[in-house]
Formats: C-alpha cells, sequence, structure tokens
C-alpha cells in the first residue's frame, strides 16, 4: 500500500498556546506552517484575533494569513482548495506541513478530507428565519444538528441562519468524508485546565485592548468594514462594533469579550474530545510531543 504525505496538526482551545508549539516544531523538523483560523485570513483583523507577529513566527514561512478581503467570505471549501495547494508545494520542497488553528471545520477539512456540499441560499427561508430571536435561531439548529450547535457561535445570526439552511437541505450540517484520505495526520491538541484557560483569556482581553485592538477596529470601519459585516465576523467584533457604535461602555465590552471567548474555548474543547486520534499533552509536555512527532515522522 502506498503511504500517505504526512503532515502534523497542532489543535487546542483559543489561547492554549497552539502557535508557539507549531513554531516549535517547524524549527525542530523543517516545517512550515498553515493557519486554519476563520478569522485570520481576513487582512486587518490582526490585534482582535491574536494574529502570529513576524517575531512570533521565529523565521517559520506562515500561510493562509491575510489573503482575504474582510468585506467579502472567504468558506470552509476555500480553506481546503487553498490549504491543499499549499501543502502539496511544502512537501513537494521536502518539507514538513504543519496546519495550526482552532477552527475545527478548517482542519477536519483537510485533516479528515471532508468536503461541505455547496448549498444554493434559500431566500424564503432565510426571510423566515430573520424574523427570529437569536436565541430562538440557536435552539432551532440545537434540534436539528446537536454536533454543529456545540461549535457554532451561538450569537452569531448570519452563521445561524446559514448553519439551518444547510441543516434543512441535508438533514444535517454535514462533513461528508471523501474516500481515501490524503494524507497522514499526527494530530496533536493542547489540554488547559479551566482557571488556566480563564486567566490567559482574560490577560489577552487587557493585552490586545493595551496594543490598539479598538483602534484597530475603528480603522476597519473607516476603511469600509459594515458594522453589520463587522457583526458576522463573530466573537470580538460584535462586541467591537457595538462598542464604536456606543452601545456599551469599555468595562461591558472588555466583560463580553472575555465571557464569548471563554465559552467559545470550552465548546472548542468539548469538540476535540470526540476525536479518539488526537494526542493530548499538556504545554509543559514539549520533550514528550517532540518525541511523538519524531517518532511519527520515522515511521
Amino acid at each position: 500500500m502506498e503511504k500517505l504525505p504526512k503532515i502534523i496538526a497542532i489543535l487546542g482551545p483559543t489561547s492554549s498556546g497552539k502557535s508557539d508549539l507549531a513554531v516549535l516544531l517547524a524549527q525542530r523538523y523543517n516545517g512550515e506552517i498553515i493557519s486554519a483560523d476563520s478569522r485570520q485570513v481576513y487582512r486587518g483583523l490582526d490585534i482582535a484575533t491574536g494574529k502570529v507577529t513576524k517575531e512570533e513566527m521565529g523565521g517559520i514561512p506562515h500561510h493562509l494569513l491575510d489573503i482575504a478581503d474582510p468585506k467579502e467570505q472567504y468558506t470552509v471549501s476555500h480553506f481546503k482548495r487553498d490549504a491543499e495547494k499549499i501543502i502539496d508545494d511544502i512537501l513537494s520542497k521536502g518539507k514538513l506541513p504543519i496546519i495550526c488553528g482552532g477552527t475545527a471545520q478548517y482542519a477536519d477539512a483537510v485533516t479528515e478530507n471532508f468536503i461541505t456540499p455547496e448549498i444554493p441560499p434559500d431566500n424564503e427561508l432565510r426571510n423566515e428565519l430573520e424574523k427570529k430571536s437569536t436565541e430562538a435561531l440557536f435552539f432551532e439548529l440545537q434540534k436539528l444538528d446537536p454536533n454543529r450547535s456545540e461549535t457554532i457561535d451561538r450569537n452569531n445570526r448570519r452563521r445561524l441562519v446559514r448553519a439551518i439552511e444547510i441543516a434543512k437541505a441535508l438533514g444535517s450540517v454535514p462533513q461528508i468524508p471523501d474516500v481515501p484520505k490524503r494524507y497522514d495526520v499526527l494530530k496533536i491538541a493542547i489540554s488547559t485546565d479551566k482557571e488556566t484557560l480563564r486567566n490567559r483569556i482574560k490577560n489577552r482581553v487587557e493585552k490586545r485592548m493595551q496594543q490598539g485592538m479598538v483602534e484597530e477596529a475603528k480603522k476597519l470601519h473607516e476603511d469600509g468594514l459594515t458594522f453589520e459585516r463587522m457583526k458576522d465576523l463573530g466573537l470580538e467584533y460584535r462586541y467591537l462594533a457595538d462598542f464604536l457604535e456606543g452601545k456599551i461602555s469599555e468595562e461591558k465590552l472588555k466583560e463580553e469579550i472575555f465571557f464569548k471567548d471563554y465559552q467559545y474555548a470550552k465548546r472548542q474543547m468539548t469538540w476535540l474530545k470526540r476525536d479518539q486520534k488526537i494526542h493530548w499533552f499538556d504545554l509543559a509536555q514539549k520533550e514528550e510531543i517532540l518525541t511523538l512527532a519524531k517518532n511519527f515522522l520515522k515511521n
């Protein structure tokens, strides 16, 4: 049987330390990194998304950052297409592709060779759903497809409507595997206890405020990103839009971002724990991680 090309995927909740670990592995095993983050693909969304800086890259090439206009939608189908082209290029140079990111659908699209069917918009259904509250939309999706409801941003109306649209068309929001798989994948995830995760997210919110997260969002709006589209981008941007519109205070902004990011991190952990192929480590176990990667690559 022909051996599949080897790739490594670094997974885990937001603020867990994925990027640093991916850089370490890339430096040790001649790798390049493909970002699997649904918002870091957009130009200008830097501080609020925690996009890796040039210094943090440690001289390692990073791909699929800053490739899309935030005014336009970049989907999981786009990601799968682009990531596979980049992986082929990295492999052709005799180097190791490393996927790193917290967007489960993006990572799964490549590591499991999942495809997302292209379902056309159903305007009649969309008009009906627009009359419902965001909470009602979430509960409807939860009934239609419990799995998708666990990973979605429950406050993002556009994504909820789209997920319901797909679920009603196909019975669920599908992840349909192509056969055979394209890659031999080593999945590594970072496990973090709740208190540590809470503290990291809280400190990160304060740090990003100091770095100019609000000013960055203001500039995005001045450059043509509507508040509606900013809210569609979810998480931090929903509340940054509310703050810039004068709907919430700065203190409320920080509270909401912390709370929603923590909720999101918990959903990420729940989703990842379903995958029995993932190897879980604490960040302190770097030597064990490096040994696992070494043994995977030599076999």
